[in-house]
């Protein structure tokens, strides 16, 4: 990908755009709020013809001078025009109000991320996330998801899986193709994967493997679909590098899971996944990674998320550039026999197998 190889931008490009880094949290709170507020609701279902502040203050029961100040702000974000008093939204604005994958982009970035982003840099200076302390005292994210605010959990729920959920249908063929019997799903988180397979081969054994908080949770999900006999579990923590994994699996899956952890760390986990893989089998490592794109807006998104994982997460993962990751598989032992791209969104499934 060329697109972040050189400037595109004039010189007045370059000056503005330095002035929207400097105000960008505040930009954010208040597109946010007039997405929250209804404003960019009221201005959108106007139409050409547009509306007053009065009437949006009416429609919206605020104080004019809130909507005012939003407003004001909306036309120099560009998400409102201005004409003769009447305002009329713009196509971001579109966006923002109706498109899936935006809503919920702005709501992790505001529910999860925002105030842990404050601690960014000490969280860069300290290698830890120093930003999870606004939610409760935890090494990391994943050991207090399932005591994380309801908000926010829904929100990074529903960030994970719309950056996978579409993928898995052309994963299925992926992994199917040759004939696994028993597939260990590592980073299970709630089961989703694990009952997708359960439910495409009827004969095929699984183990799910991850911290026990979220095997608790995984296995009430396979329990309501009636798959227990089918499926085992393993709760582990991977971060301790003592911690082995079940041998007798010729396919090992790891969908989103492998960005949560350091360079070292997914070298330790590959390692494991070398010991514990039947000398024929295959591991199949379904990561969004930010280089491998078709789409700028794409690229960046990622690229964004991975201070996600630097202030709350777990202070030493992020999203990879697939330069950086296939050095690690070359570590672990791994050969890469396989690179698919387009997976869903913005998906590469690896396929790769002992040398």
């Amino acid at each position: 990908m060329n697109t972040f190889s050189k400037d595109k931008q004039t010189a007045a490009e370059v000056f503005e755009y330095a002035q929207w880094i400097s105000f960008g949290p505040i930009i954010f709170q208040a597109a946010r709020a007039m997405r929250n507020l209804g404003i960019l609701d009221a201005i959108i279902k106007s139409g050409r013809k547009g509306i007053s502040l009065e009437d949006i203050a009416r429609e919206t029961g605020l104080k004019e001078y809130g909507v005012r100040v939003l407003v004001e702000a909306g036309i120099g974000m560009g998400l409102v025009h201005e004409k003769e008093g009447k305002y009329t939204a713009s196509k971001v604005s579109f966006l923002l109000q109706n498109h899936e994958l935006t809503r919920v982009n702005m709501d992790f970035t505001h529910d999860v991320n925002y105030l842990g982003a404050y601690y960014l840099e000490d969280s860069v200076r300290n290698g830890k996330p120093e930003g999870l302390k606004v939610f409760g005292e935890w090494a990391t994210v994943y050991e207090g998801l399932a005591h994380l605010p309801e908000k926010v959990k829904e929100s990074w729920f529903n960030f994970d899986h719309l950056y996978s959920d579409d993928a898995f249908p052309a994963a299925y063929r992926h992994v199917f193709k040759y004939e696994p019997k028993r597939i260990m799903d590592i980073g299970c988180n709630t089961g989703k994967i694990t009952i997708k397979f359960a439910q495409y081969h009827p004969d095929v054994k699984i183990t799910m493997v991850d911290l026990p908080n979220q095997i608790e949770m995984a296995k009430k999900n396979i329990e309501r679909h009636g798959l227990q006999d089918r499926v085992e579990y393993y709760p582990t923590n991977l971060l301790d590098p003592s911690n082995q994994l079940p041998k007798g699996h010729d396919t090992i899956w790891m969908s989103q899971f492998l960005d949560c952890f350091s360079d070292d760390e997914i070298v330790s986990i590959l390692k494991r996944c070398h010991d514990a893989l039947t000398d024929d089998g295959y591991v199949y490592i379904m990561e969004p990674f930010w280089d491998r794109q078709e789409f700028g807006a794409s690229a960046f998104a990622l690229q964004q998320t991975s201070l996600y994982f630097t202030a709350v997460a777990n202070g030493n993962s992020q999203m990879y550039d697939s330069r950086v990751f296939l050095k690690l598989v070359d570590k672990a032992g791994f050969k890469v026999e396989e690179v698919v791209d387009g997976i869903g969104m913005c998906q590469t499934i690896l396929r790769i197998q002992k040398k």
